[in-house]
């Protein structure tokens, strides 16, 4: 047995969950923790609502509300999302934990004693009229690269660029409209140079990693690694545990991945484990990072130097970052609304068809595209007509002629052991893509065999053969049979609705989860549920129903 920690991105609690942060992150996620969960491993899945930073506080302003108000909103949304669409965690907290806020000082404090951490001064742009700093999305001005005027200090959205506050062109305070001008600020740095070294022996051993991940990373630590300030002139986040900076915070990129840390510990404590957390980052341990592609240095640079400079941790075993997802041919954009957006999502269809499709078309080594026409064909042409077709017509034949058990096998014919051994083998498939976080290439190996058993059960016709040979009609039932409960579980941890609801129709009681990883065949004699089919056709006038709903509002 292993031991499986999987950290998973945090969302800034300041809107709702998208396809964007679904395919980059949390979708992945999930399915390796449900594979690994039912390989018998220990798993710990974490992660929690980012409660802090400049994102919140702009939310807050536009709409009247106090930071706390908008992330405890959209907290409780998150909630409800990963229920409906069935992402696992053990523990989903947020920053604003005082659990949070302890592990978030007591780290500080053991890199500021180790001299990883020191004080020094920075230009920033302060606003004469506000008479405040301006944290980098509160200015905003022209693109030094592609001369949008709607730049922000931290990024461009039109052309993608990161920025600082101080490159953009005509600044403008965003609470005033008043031009700033740039003063010095005392801020607390962390001494990322000298890690430089340590960080780029570690990572050229990191050969299993994601080739963009890897690339990225050494190019990044080849040019070098340059001092970061860890935090800023805002009143809303985790206090700086030093006096003479009560105005000012811890900045949100350097207290959030300490939240994987923390969250284990609340974890621990819930479980009334108190130092059950240690055996995840003190001890043999392999721990996975979900993030999307925006996140790598954090996750592969940033983080780890942070684990060194403590001492005392576990280094990540891999960052397998998601690129992005577009949205019918175009870049996604919460802001213009070009997005889909999960809860919006979730009232209209089931959670299966998107986790499907999200899967199948997972972002892993390029962006990949979200439409509703895929969505509507994969949905009516590999899940309703190859998958849940294949089920419900084995189903509902055997109810009918044999009354609602599985036959008793004759002996097998070459066709027969050859699909049970193609059943075998894919199991074995998608144990191997999912160890190592191929997820589109694990639900298409699943989908191979769904398509092979359609051909042996065309082949066999059983209903043609059922009034002359009712032996052989028998032996095709109880090998398709088989073949669907090894469907059940090698899609279960894509496809957990349907794989429990088909649990359920092969005759097993209890919960799909609850069932070991392997080839289950499904005894003779035992009693089927009444047959239900797993999964609807869609419409096709839903492709331009939904297309028409992006870029105009919620819905």
């Amino acid at each position: 047995m292993e031991r499986i920690l999987i950290c998973v991105a945090w969302p800034y609690a300041n809107g709702p969950l998208h396809l964007g942060h679904i395919a980059g992150a949390y979708l992945p996620a999930d399915i390796f923790a449900r594979y690994h969960r039912a390989k018998g491993n220990e798993v710990l899945m974490v992660s929690g609502s980012d409660q802090h930073g400049t994102p919140i506080t702009i939310t807050a302003e536009q709409e009247g509300k106090t930071p706390q108000e908008i992330a405890t909103k959209y907290h409780q949304g998150f909630l409800d999302s990963w229920n409906r669409l069935g992402i696992g965690f053990d523990l989903f907290t947020s920053t604003g934990t005082a659990n949070h806020a302890h592990v978030v000082h007591d780290f500080f404090l053991r890199l500021l004693d180790k001299g990883y951490i020191y004080r020094d001064k920075m230009p920033l742009p302060y606003c004469p009229s506000c008479q405040r700093y301006l944290p980098d999305r509160y200015v905003e001005g022209r693109c030094p690269f592609c001369s949008s005027d709607e730049a922000r200090g931290d990024q461009c959205d039109k052309c993608g660029k990161p920025l600082g506050p101080l490159e953009l062109g005509n600044p403008r305070c965003r609470l005033c409209g008043g031009t700033p001008r740039t003063e010095d600020s005392e801020h607390f740095f962390l001494r990322l140079s000298a890690f430089r070294d340590e960080l780029l022996g570690w990572v050229r051993q990191q050969g299993h990693w994601r080739p963009n991940v890897l690339n990225f990373t050494l190019r990044y630590l080849e040019e070098g690694l340059k001092d970061r300030a860890i935090t800023r002139d805002i009143e809303w986040g985790i206090s700086i545990p030093q006096p003479g900076f009560e105005k000012k915070r811890i900045y949100v990129w350097f207290e959030a991945v300490i939240g994987y840390l923390s969250a284990t510990k609340e974890w621990a404590k819930i479980q009334k484990k108190e130092n059950g957390w240690s055996a995840f980052w003190q001890q043999e341990t392999r721990s996975y990072y979900f993030i999307g592609k925006d996140n790598i240095p954090f996750h592969t640079m940033i983080w780890p130097a942070m684990l060194m400079g403590y001492g005392e941790f576990n280094l990540p075993t891999d960052v397998p970052a998601n690129e992005f997802l577009t949205i019918e041919g175009r870049k996604l954009s919460t802001s213009r609304n070009w997005a889909v957006w999960l809860p919006d999502y979730l009232d209209r269809y089931a959670p299966d068809p998107l986790r499907y499709l999200l899967s199948a078309n997972m972002p892993e080594t390029a962006d990949a595209d979200f439409s509703w026409r895929e969505f509507v064909r994969r949905n009516n042409d590999e899940l309703v007509a190859t998958y849940g077709n294949l089920v419900h017509r084995v189903l509902t034949f055997t109810h009918r002629h044999f009354d609602g058990c599985v036959p008793a096998s004759g002996e097998l014919d070459a066709a027969s052991k050859a699909l049970l051994e193609k059943a075998a083998a894919t199991v074995n498939a998608v144990d191997n893509s999912l160890h190592q976080c191929r997820f589109r290439e694990g639900i298409r190996a699943a989908m191979s065999l769904a398509q092979e058993t359609n051909r042996y059960l065309d082949d066999k016709s059983p209903w043609k053969v059922i009034e002359k040979d009712r032996a052989s009609c028998a032996t095709a039932l109880f090998t398709s049979i088989s073949t669907i409960s090894c469907l059940k579980t090698v899609l279960s941890p894509f496809l957990p609705f349907s794989s429990q609801k088909l649990h359920h129709l092969l005759g097993f009681k209890g919960k799909v989860t609850e069932e070991k990883w392997g080839f289950h065949a499904v005894p003779s004699g035992q009693r089927l549920a009444t047959p239900e089919t797993l999964f609807t056709k869609l419409d096709e006038k839903i492709v331009a129903e939904e297309s028409s709903r992006l870029g105009n509002g919620h819905n």
